[in-house]
C-alpha cells in the first residue's frame, strides 16, 4: 500500500486539544477535538494524534508534518510563577527595572494613577559589570572581564540558573554581551542564558531588559516540553526505528512557524502560538468568503482571543504585553479578556455580579462537567437556558444540567434574581467584556467597527455572536464549519517566519542612505542563512521589509511597509520619501491628522526591520453543494430556549450543521449544532449558508438596508 503523506495541525487550549489533519493527495480536511490535559500537555497532544489518525485510517509513519500552537510560554506568565532569575546589566543600571514606565489602565484621576508591574527579578539578584558602549556602539569605557566573573560565580552559588543579560546599547554592539555570555558558559555551566542582542536588536532599555529576561523565564519550560513533544512524536511516528525524523513545528506570535530545534533557542516568540494561529486561520477563511475586513473572536474555555484583519492579514504589534510583562516582539495584535466557557460567576465584595476573568479551566471545569467543580461558569448558564446542548462533542462527554442550575440558583438568590434574570445577566456581561476587548482592536486603532464582519471560531466564540452584532452594530458574522478547530486549521496554512530588527535613530534629511542600504542587507543576510537552515531552497525566499517611523519629537513610532521593489535597489531619496508618505498616511488612518508637507514637521527613521518567510502548500478551502430539499432536511427536533428573559423560553429548532447545503437560509430564533461547538441565532437575524460552508448572519433590519 502506498504512503500517504498526512500534514497535521494541533492547537492546545485551556480545555480542549484540537486536530486537523490535512491529506496532500488528495486535498482532504479532517478535525477532532480531544480533552487537554493540563497535568502534561504532551499527553493530550498524543492523544489527538491518534484519534485525528484512526479517523483517517492513518499511521504514524504517513505523517509529513506537525505543526503546534502551544499555550505553555503564556501561561508561565500569565500565571506570574517566575522561578529564581537573575538580571545582569551595566554598572550604574541596577534600578533600569524600578524605573520601568509610567501606565494608567484605568485612567486619571483614580487609585491607579501610577501603576507599574512587579519586577520580574527582585533587586537582590541584579548585577552590574563595568565597561560602557555609546549609542553608536562606540567603546566608552572597556569591558570589566573581573566584575563579569564575579557576577557569574555569585549566581553559580546562589543556585540561580535562569539568567537575563542586558548591556546599555547592546543593539548597537553585541561585543560586552557575547563576551559576558562566554564567560557564563565557562563559570557556570549550568545556567540557562538569554542576552538581548539576540533576543531584540532595538533600543529603549527598560523594554530590551524586560523582553530577554522573560525570554530567559520561559525558556527552561519550553525547552523542556518541546524536547518531549519531540521525542514522544519521534517514538510515535517511527522516526527512531525509520531514521526519519518529522517536521515538527512550533506557531510563534508573528503569525510563522519555527521548527522545534530553533523555538528552545528563541522562546519567547511563542508567548501568543496559540492565538495566533486562529487569526491566520479566520484571516484566510474570511478573505475566501469574499470578507478581507474582519474582526476575530476566538472564544476558548479559559480566555476569548480578539484581534482585527486588514486586506486579509491580521494586524501586527510590537507594544504587546503577556500578563503584566511588556514583550517587544512583533505579534498578531491580539487581545485577551478572560471571557472562555469556564470563567467563574462571582459576587464582588459590593455585591455586584462579575464574570470572569478567574476560570474552572478544564479541571475541575464548569458545575455541568460534574468533575468537582463549585461555582458557576459561563457555560453553566448556556446550558441551563437551552442554548447549548445536555453534552459536548456530539455526546461524548455528557453535561450536568441540574448541577449547573443548582449553582446558578444559588447565586440568583443571592442577587435577589430570577433564575433567568441571573443566568441572562452572566451572559450579557460576558458579552459586554469580549465587545470591550473588540473595541481595543478597533475603535482603539481608528476603524469604525459597523465597517467589520466578525468571524467567531473557537468552542465557544460563536455563542455570543448575535448579542455583539447589537451591542458593537456590526455589519454581521461569519462562522466558519468546524469552528472549534479553526486554530488547529491555520497552523496548516502557516509559513515560517524569522524577524530581524537593528535600531537606526536618523532624521529624514540627513539620512546616509548607504548605511540603511548596508543594514537592511545584513539583515536580509540573517534572515536568509535561517530559511536555508530550515530547509528552505533560494529561490523560494520571501522578505518583508518595514521601517519604525516617527515625527522628530514624538515617543513612539509606526510601523509601514518599505517599498516593494527593494532586492536589487539601492536606497535613495525616491525611496526615502515613499516611506514618508506611507508614514504620513498611516498617521492619519491612527489619529486622524499628519503634517505631510509641513517644513517645520521632520520624519525621523529609527528601526529597520526584515521578515524572512518560507512559505508552505496552504490547504484550499473546499466548497459545499447545494443540497436537496428545503430547510426541514437539517432540522434535528426543537428545545426550549431562553434568548430574552422577558420572552421566557420558546421553542427553538435544531439544525445539524453539517446537512445543510450551499444557499440554504433560515432565520431565529434557532440553535446550529455540529460536533464541536454551537451557534444560537436570536430572533430578529437571518442565516445564509455561503459557498464555503461558512454561516452568514446578519440582522433582518441590517440585511434589507443592504438591499
Amino acid at each position: 500500500m502506498a504512503q500517504r503523506r498526512i500534514r497535521i495541525g494541533i492547537d492546545t487550549g485551556g480545555t480542549f486539544t484540537d486536530v486537523v489533519a490535512f491529506d496532500e493527495d488528495s486535498g482532504e480536511l479532517v478535525t477532532t477535538k480531544t480533552p487537554s490535559t493540563p497535568g502534561n500537555p504532551a499527553d493530550g497532544f498524543i492523544a489527538g494524534i491518534e484519534k485525528i489518525l484512526e479517523i483517517v485510517g492513518a499511521e504514524g509513519s504517513d505523517i509529513t508534518a506537525v505543526s503546534h500552537g502551544t499555550t505553555v510560554a503564556t501561561n508561565k506568565l500569565l500565571e506570574g510563577k517566575v522561578e529564581a532569575l537573575g538580571f545582569i546589566t551595566t554598572e550604574g543600571y541596577e534600578f533600569m527595572l524600578e524605573i520601568a514606565r509610567q501606565s494608567v489602565p484605568d485612567g486619571y484621576g483614580n487609585s491607579y494613577f501610577w501603576v507599574k508591574p512587579d519586577r520580574i527579578v527582585p533587586a537582590d539578584r541584579v548585577r552590574t559589570v563595568g565597561g560602557r558602549l555609546d549609542f553608536t556602539g562606540a567603546e566608552v569605557r572597556p569591558f570589566d572581564e573581573d566584575a563579569a566573573v564575579a557576577a557569574a560565580r555569585w549566581f553559580r552559588e546562589q543556585g540561580i540558573t535562569t539568567i537575563g543579560v542586558c548591556l546599555l546599547h547592546a543593539y548597537a554592539n553585541d561585543e560586552h554581551e557575547l563576551r559576558m555570555r562566554e564567560i557564563l558558559r565557562r563559570e557556570h555551566p549550568e545556567a540557562v542564558v538569554s542576552i538581548s542582542s539576540e533576543v531584540l536588536r532595538e533600543y529603549r532599555e527598560y523594554e530590551r531588559s524586560m523582553t530577554t529576561l522573560v525570554d530567559a523565564a520561559v525558556k527552561p519550560n519550553v525547552s523542556r516540553y518541546v524536547t518531549n513533544i519531540s521525542q514522544r512524536l519521534v517514538t510515535f511516528t517511527g522516526g527512531d526505528r525509520t531514521g526519519n525524523v518529522i517536521p515538527f513545528y512550533v506557531m510563534k506570535s508573528n503569525g510563522g512557524v519555527l521548527s522545534a530545534d530553533e523555538v528552545v533557542h528563541q522562546p519567547i516568540t511563542t508567548v501568543l502560538s496559540g492565538p495566533a494561529a486562529g487569526a491566520l486561520g479566520a484571516a484566510l477563511i474570511a478573505k475566501v468568503a469574499g470578507f478581507p475586513r474582519i474582526l476575530t473572536c476566538d472564544g476558548g474555555g479559559t480566555s476569548t482571543d480578539v484581534s482585527v484583519v486588514l486586506d486579509g492579514e491580521p494586524t501586527l504589534t510590537t507594544e504587546g504585553t503577556v500578563g503584566a510583562y511588556p514583550s517587544k516582539i512583533p505579534m498578531i495584535d491580539v487581545v485577551t479578556v478572560g471571557a472562555g466557557g469556564g470563567s467563574i460567576a462571582w459576587l464582588s465584595p459590593e455585591g455586584s455580579l462579575k464574570v470572569g476573568p478567574h476560570s474552572a479551566g478544564a479541571d475541575p471545569g464548569p458545575l455541568c462537567y460534574a468533575k468537582g467543580g463549585t461555582q458557576p461558569t459561563i457555560t453553566d448558564a448556556h446550558v441551563t437556558l437551552g442554548r447549548i446542548p445536555p453534552h459536548l462533542l456530539g455526546g461524548e462527554i455528557p453535561l450536568d444540567v441540574e448541577a449547573a442550575r443548582t449553582g446558578i440558583q444559588q447565586l440568583a438568590d443571592q442577587l435577589g434574581l430570577d433564575f433567568e434574570r441571573c443566568a441572562t445577566g452572566i451572559l450579557e456581561i460576558s458579552a459586554w467584556n469580549q465587545a470591550n476587548a473588540l473595541r481595543q482592536v478597533s475603535v482603539k486603532r481608528g476603524l469604525d467597527v459597523r465597517d467589520f464582519m466578525l468571524t467567531t471560531f473557537g468552542g465557544s466564540g460563536s455563542l455570543l455572536a448575535c448579542r455583539l452584532v447589537d451591542i458593537l452594530d456590526l455589519a454581521g458574522v461569519v462562522v466558519p464549519p468546524n469552528p472549534g478547530n479553526v486554530s488547529a486549521f491555520g497552523l496548516l496554512t502557516v509559513d515560517v517566519k524569522n524577524d530581524y530588527v537593528q535600531t537606526h535613530v536618523a532624521k529624514e534629511s540627513v539620512l546616509d542612505h548607504a548605511a540603511v542600504q548596508g543594514i537592511l542587507d545584513d539583515l536580509t543576510d540573517r534572515a536568509r542563512e535561517a530559511l536555508a537552515k530550515e530547509g528552505f531552497a533560494p529561490e523560494d525566499h520571501r522578505f518583508q521589509r518595514t521601517i519604525d517611523v516617527r515625527y522628530v519629537g514624538q515617543a513612539f513610532e509606526v510601523r509601514v511597509a518599505a517599498p516593494e521593489a527593494m532586492d536589487g535597489q539601492s536606497v535613495d531619496a525616491a525611496y526615502v520619501d515613499q516611506v514618508a508618505e506611507a508614514f504620513h498616511a498611516e498617521h492619519h488612518q491612527l489619529y486622524g491628522y499628519d503634517f505631510r508637507g509641513d517644513a517645520t514637521q521632520q520624519v525621523e527613521w529609527v528601526n529597520l526591520r526584515v521578515t524572512g518567510i518560507g512559505p508552505i502548500t496552504r490547504p484550499e478551502i473546499p466548497t459545499l453543494g447545494k443540497a436537496d430539499g428545503g430547510i426541514d432536511r437539517a432540522v434535528r427536533g426543537s428545545r426550549r430556549v431562553c434568548f430574552d428573559p422577558d420572552a421566557g423560553y420558546v421553542d427553538t429548532p435544531v439544525i445539524w450543521r453539517t446537512d445543510l447545503g450551499a444557499g440554504d437560509t433560515f432565520s431565529g430564533p434557532a440553535i446550529v449544532e455540529e460536533f464541536g461547538s454551537t451557534i444560537p441565532v436570536h430572533p430578529g437575524f437571518e442565516v445564509v449558508v455561503d459557498d464555503w460552508a461558512n454561516l452568514v448572519i446578519r440582522k433582518v433590519a441590517m440585511k434589507k438596508e443592504l438591499a
